[in-house]
């Protein structure tokens, strides 16, 4: 009878408000019905002729050196600032794109990996009748719509389940949801449908079953966010726009108008990061597409000038692929603070978040073990109690600063805006800030339509929707068969390079290296639970890529997804690096030390390796201390107090196991919290102990010294002429630690 009233009580409601929607976005529909036409033929109606390879970085340094004078000069190399670019470039302008570090460095590679509309700004535009919010969320989905067409090698549509655990939730959620759709109209990707309790526990099995009613499934976008910030940078390049990363803009440059005797911004002073050298890039029009640095950008122009930028943190976090369905993600409408919390299947793993919190403009945002722990607990509270939900389990963490804005151009300037704003200052600086990922492209182009009229400079109308980024044009969903087929690839690897250089894989799989085995004939991975491949590093050094950071972190992903896998991988990156780049073994060292660096601060490494500490509790029963007191003695015959690695490689050979001596070195210093070079007893029963509660997993010497002890066991008991090829199961099980860690017989 409840579940009646409730539903017949969100009809009525629902009624008026499905009319409301449906009647705004058939007027919205309506007003832009002549663009959508004009729109769907810009693509087709761009004359600026494409490059078939984009130019060197050097060729890019050289044409800002050597123009005379730019139409638009666009500074920050993230999604909006590369779109602007493209934008501006098919439009016929002479550009220039500046940014200080890497293409995608900031908030552009740190999202939440969706392309959408925004259900939760649907809800507050319905409740609060903010017609404002509503174009927000009809231009979004739009957007969403273009960006799975012009690079569907990048992205894909992601079904994602929103569980109801309230009878009335039902019907209010369905409402909500299906307004979504209706907001999309012709161009929703999929209808959402409701699922009984039985088949959302089958698509979903990880969920709490407990007082679950049934389940809503939705859909919206996912995609790489870094490698398509890259793609739409490599896209501008092979038009024409001289673009540089690691081109650090100094100063503002300006000349008086001789007409109005005012002062106008007629270029900049930059540096090239990578040499030292100085230089100046002339243009008629300068657009500051900074995101979280806007007002630094704001401020070279004039020091007077409010701060408009309200930067907000979100810390995601990435869990091992067995806490998400392959295909399907996770919606918490609700989190014990008021927040929307996603949990989502991405690149094989598993990824949540994000938070919300003010937060201070910096590089390089760390992530706090308060919101790692805040996003943990929100996790299990949807997720069966069957699945411990273990601290150990965050692979790589991560901070973005979100570059929300206040409108100086409203009346209310306290207020945030949830869209973007474009602003021309006195001296004809133009600023594009606020605003999401999904929007880019809208952005740009009301950013480069602000230029062209303020600047009166010779532009048509936009070209670039439909308009397809770098890799798309001649991709399709079995182009890794071919891969796989022509080249030898490992059929992961293939779909891998497929679906992230689109039809540029083939250029990856020519330079790949022959790997001297049966199977796969080429591509030699740089780490062997990932599909990324040494030519990979080489490519990328072709795709800009300069510090090795860049490398793990957005040619690749690795540190977006295993910080320790990443670490691993690291020296063999530099290697590769270096010989490209030809770097002395000092740059080489510099790069490996700043690529550790970014991985313990900005990557989560730090708040992992702090799970395990000089002053961590031990919380163990006393028959489980004597149990790993005698495994901690089968290594410590001296009974020194402490093992070496001296004494682990006597162990091992005791039973015939070989491990390199520098992999040693790696697996004690993992627990060697004093840095002295042995273990202590003390140190392994933290160890023990932290493995026990979640905080650690996947601990190498933990599992090392696990198989040693059931190893010597079974030699006790039984005779070596009969123990056939148990030695060899322990050998192969000590290849695969982060698998082994995961048994309950670790401990």
């Amino acid at each position: 009878m409840a579940f009646q009233k409730a539903v017949k009580g969100t009809a009525l409601i629902g009624g008026g408000a499905i009319a409301t929607v449906f009647g705004l976005s058939q007027f919205s529909q309506y007003r832009n019905k002549h663009g959508t036409f004009v729109h769907a033929q810009a693509a087709e109606a761009v004359t600026v002729p494409i490059m078939n390879h984009f130019p060197t970085r050097e060729q890019q340094i050289l044409a800002l050196q050597t123009t005379g004078e730019f139409d638009v000069l666009v500074i920050g190399g993230g999604a909006t600032g590369c779109g602007c670019a493209l934008d501006a470039v098919t439009r016929g302008l002479k550009t220039a794109l500046l940014e200080r570090g890497d293409f995608s460095s900031g908030t552009s590679s740190r999202s939440t990996k969706l392309i959408h509309g925004g259900v939760r700004y649907l809800q507050k535009a319905i409740m609060k009748l903010d017609f404002e919010q509503y174009k927000m969320v009809k231009e979004a989905l739009e957007e969403r719509a273009n960006l799975l067409e012009i690079a569907p090698h990048l992205s894909a549509p992601l079904p994602i389940m929103l569980p109801v655990y309230k009878w009335w939730q039902l019907p209010y959620y369905w409402l909500g949801i299906k307004l979504y759709d209706l907001v999309a109209g012709s161009q929703c990707l999929r209808s959402s449908y409701v699922l009984s309790k039985s088949r959302a526990l089958e698509l979903f099995p990880m969920l709490r079953k407990d007082e679950l009613v049934g389940a809503i499934v939705y859909y919206d976008g996912q995609h790489n966010d870094a490698r398509m910030n890259l793609a739409i940078a490599l896209t501008a390049a092979r038009y024409g726009a001289a673009t540089a990363n690691y081109a650090e803009v100094l100063r503002l440059l300006k000349t008086t108008d001789p007409a109005s005797g005012k002062e106008r911004v007629c270029g900049v002073r930059c540096r090239d990061v990578l040499t030292g050298q100085e230089f100046d890039v002339k243009a008629k029009c300068v657009i500051n597409a900074t995101g979280p640095f806007t007002d630094s950008v704001r401020k070279m122009d004039d020091q007077e000038v409010p701060n408009i930028c309200q930067p907000s943190a979100g810390v995601h976090i990435v869990m091992p692929g067995y806490y998400s369905p392959d295909n399907m993600g996770l919606l918490d409408p609700a989190t014990s603070d008021g927040r929307v919390i996603f949990f989502l299947p991405w690149e094989k793993m598993t990824i949540a978040g994000t938070t919300d919190s003010p937060t201070d403009v910096t590089s390089h945002p760390i992530p706090t073990e308060e919101d790692i722990n805040f996003i943990l607990n929100e996790v299990r509270n949807y997720l069966s109690v069957d699945v411990e939900v273990r601290r150990g389990d965050v692979l790589a963490a991560w901070s973005g600063i979100r570059p929300l804005v206040t409108d100086p151009n409203s009346k209310d300037t306290q207020s945030i805006s949830r869209n973007h704003v474009v602003t021309i200052s006195d001296s004809g600086l133009v600023t594009i800030a606020g605003g999401k990922w999904t929007t880019y492209r809208a952005m740009a182009q009301d950013a480069i339509d602000a230029a062209v009229q303020a600047h009166d400079l010779k532009a048509g109308s936009s070209k670039t929707i439909r308009l397809q980024l770098q890799g798309a044009e001649d991709w399709s969903p079995t182009l890794y068969i071919r891969l796989v087929q022509d080249y030898g690839l490992e059929s992961e690897v293939a779909q891998h390079l497929a679906s992230t250089y689109g039809d540029k894989a083939f250029e990856v799989a020519k330079i790949a290296q022959v790997t001297g085995k049966r199977w796969p004939i080429v591509g030699k991975r740089l780490v062997s639970e990932f599909p990324y491949i040494e030519a990979e590093v080489v490519y990328g050094v072709k795709e800009y890529a300069r510090t090795a950071v860049d490398m793990i972190s957005r040619r690749t992903r690795l540190a977006f997804l295993n910080v320790q896998a990443a670490e691993e991988a690291l020296p063999r990156i530099v290697d590769i690096m270096g010989k490209e780049l030809h770097w002395s073994e000092q740059k080489k060292e510099e790069e490996l030390e700043a690529a550790k660096k970014f991985l313990y601060y900005e990557m989560g490494y730090k708040v992992k390796s702090d799970q395990l500490t000089d002053s961590s509790e031990i919380s163990l029963l006393p028959s489980d201390i004597e149990r790993y007191k005698k495994r901690f003695h089968m290594f410590d015959k001296d009974k020194k107090g402490f093992i070496t690695i001296l004494d682990v490689q006597r162990v091992l050979e005791s039973i015939s196991v070989q491990i390199a001596e520098n992999t040693l070195h790696d697996i004690l210093n993992e627990v060697d919290l004093n840095k002295n070079g042995q273990v202590e007893l003390n140190e392994f029963l933290q160890l023990m102990s932290a493995i026990q509660k979640g905080h650690v997993s996947g601990s190498r010497l933990a599992v090392l010294m696990k198989t040693a002890e059931e190893n010597l066991r079974q030699r006790m008991v039984i005779p070596v002429d009969r123990s056939g090829g148990g030695l060899f199961s322990q050998v192969q099980l000590l290849t695969d630690v982060g698998e082994a860690a995961e048994m309950k017989w670790l401990v």
